[in-house]
């Protein structure tokens, strides 16, 4: 017999590592998500913004009332 020494492990396959995204991609992603939403949802948003507008204005006026 010989004097070598078998070695039998078997070679694993290299992983694959999953780098997080930079802040810039993230930023990126949101940002197009967040328009692509916009758009999906339409005359909503729009509302909703002339809403809490219109909101914000009557809460300012009625604390200049108070205030006066």
């Amino acid at each position: 017999m010989s004097d070598i020494p078998v070695d039998n492990t078997t070679l694993e396959p290299p992983t694959v590592v999953d780098v997080p995204p930079t802040p810039a991609e993230l930023k990126e992603k949101y940002v197009k998500y967040a328009m692509r939403n916009m758009v999906k949802k339409g005359g909503k948003s729009l509302q909703h913004f002339a809403l809490s507008a219109i909101g914000l204005m009557a809460l300012f006026v009625g604390l200049a009332y108070l205030t006066r």
